[in-house]
């Protein structure tokens, strides 16, 4: 080989080792989008697969610890577990209190860093599912309760403590007249027993309904809808 071509070829080789240096092999380990996704304070620390894997072959560490201690402490359950989310609602009971968890990935015998997630407060980022529906009919009225969503907490008796504990809540509930095709807001306020009067008879009507936190302009999905039969 003609010795002009060798510094082309030292050249190159030199740009791979660095390329190889600066890209190590647990950068491409580390999980990705690390985050709590809470629902009525059932708090499930969530992620994805480093940048250059699928799951297959791989598996997880979880810690977790309160927002001003040192100790990491390990979630045992999900102690080298294979899947993409892990259940820590018994370690974040306290929704005032502000939280970390943390996750480290292993695969063919290396090892990632620990991706921690943000800051959680489960009383600031929790989300709310729609309140439970219930109808009776009363000649040509409805009577409407609703039931917000259950959660993890119980109070000394042993019983779930409801949303209201910990949020001002107002009710909408709205009213669909199936013969008609039209839908009206029937009632919007804190009560939960609501009564729907002056219903034409021999129509169909369903009930939906939605809670709506104001400190926090936060909105649940609609309820699934109750149907009924005005005689």
């Amino acid at each position: 080989m003609p010795k002009h071509c060798f510094p082309g070829l030292l050249l190159m080789l030199l740009t791979s080792v660095t390329v190889l240096e600066t890209q190590p092999a647990h950068v491409s380990l580390k999980p990705q989008k690390v985050q709590f996704q809470s629902r009525n304070f059932h708090n499930i620390l969530h992620w994805q697969p480093g940048s250059s894997l699928t799951s297959n072959g791989s598996v997880y560490f979880v810690q977790y610890k309160t927002y001003g201690q040192r100790q990491w402490k390990d979630k045992n359950d999900c102690w080298g577990t294979t899947a993409l989310f892990c259940d820590l609602t018994n370690e974040t009971l306290d929704p005032y209190e502000p939280y970390y968890g943390r996750v480290m990935m292993a695969w063919a015998g290396s090892y990632s860093e620990w991706i921690r997630t943000p800051r959680f407060t489960p009383w600031w980022e929790t989300k709310l599912d729609p309140p439970v529906v219930t109808i009776t009919r009363v000649n040509a009225s409805l009577r409407v309760r609703l039931r917000p969503p259950e959660l993890p907490h119980r109070n000394q008796t042993g019983k779930n403590t409801s949303m209201e504990n910990y949020y001002n809540l107002v009710y909408r509930v709205s009213i669909i007249n199936n013969s008609l095709e039209k839908e009206q807001k029937a009632y919007e306020g804190t009560q939960r027993a609501v009564e729907i009067q002056g219903l034409i008879p021999h129509c169909s009507y369903c009930v939906v309904a939605e809670m709506y936190q104001p400190m926090f302009d936060r909105r649940s999905p609609r309820s699934k809808e109750r149907c009924v039969q005005i005689p």
